[in-house]
């Protein structure tokens, strides 16, 4: 069985919600199941702030989660253009993996929600996509073929899959944006089928 790790950070669900949708597309591929992992919140002096094992939801992300992957989708919301500090603190440890190559050669792609249409979703995707390029991962995002990114009106890139939660982060996914979430995780469990035969 592969697994592909969703990593991910969400504040208000809305993040949590694309990387649930995702996992359905990733477990739709036969051999494939998904890993749903996410990072605790950090205080201004970036310390961690959360209880060691979550109330609910899905599990911290341990170093073991990105060594026994075959693949990795991570999601953020947009901060600024950026992906949020809990994901950038995480990802600023992982130097004993990139030393170890511990992802180089598995499929990665990214995913994210913003309040706004314009609040930055592609500048956030590019930049969760830099870490991955320095771990030597393959970065695949969505093709055209994918109808719903020209029908869409609301997120969907081929960076990766996106969403517009509203000014008070209360949207939920659209039907397009469901179908993006569920083809980009079938792709890379695609794609990691095919890398590992």
């Amino acid at each position: 069985m592969l697994t592909i790790l969703i990593l991910y950070y969400s504040r208000s669900g809305a993040t949590k919600a694309m990387s649930e949708a995702i996992a359905r597309g990733v477990e739709s591929v036969y051999g494939v199941e998904a890993r749903l992992r996410t990072v605790p919140s950090i205080s201004p002096n970036t310390v961690i702030t959360s209880p060691e094992i979550p109330a609910e939801g899905a599990l911290y992300v341990e170093k073991s989660d990105l060594n026994m992957c075959h693949g990795l989708i991570l999601g953020s919301p947009t901060r600024f253009g950026n992906m949020a500090a809990p994901l950038k603190y995480f990802l600023d440890t992982t130097s004993t993996e990139w030393f170890n190559g511990a992802l180089i050669g598995k499929p990665a792609a990214v995913f994210t929600s913003s309040a706004s249409m314009h609040g930055g979703q592609e500048s956030t995707l590019l930049s969760m996509m830099l870490p991955l390029l320095h771990h030597g991962m393959i970065l695949a995002g969505l093709p055209y073929s994918e109808s719903d990114l020209i029908t869409t009106d609301s997120g969907g890139t081929p960076y990766g899959a996106s969403h517009v939660a509203g000014a008070n982060s209360d949207r939920a996914l659209s039907p397009h944006e469901i179908r993006l979430c569920m083809a980009l995780g079938k792709r890379i469990a695609t794609l990691a089928v095919k890398l590992s035969s």
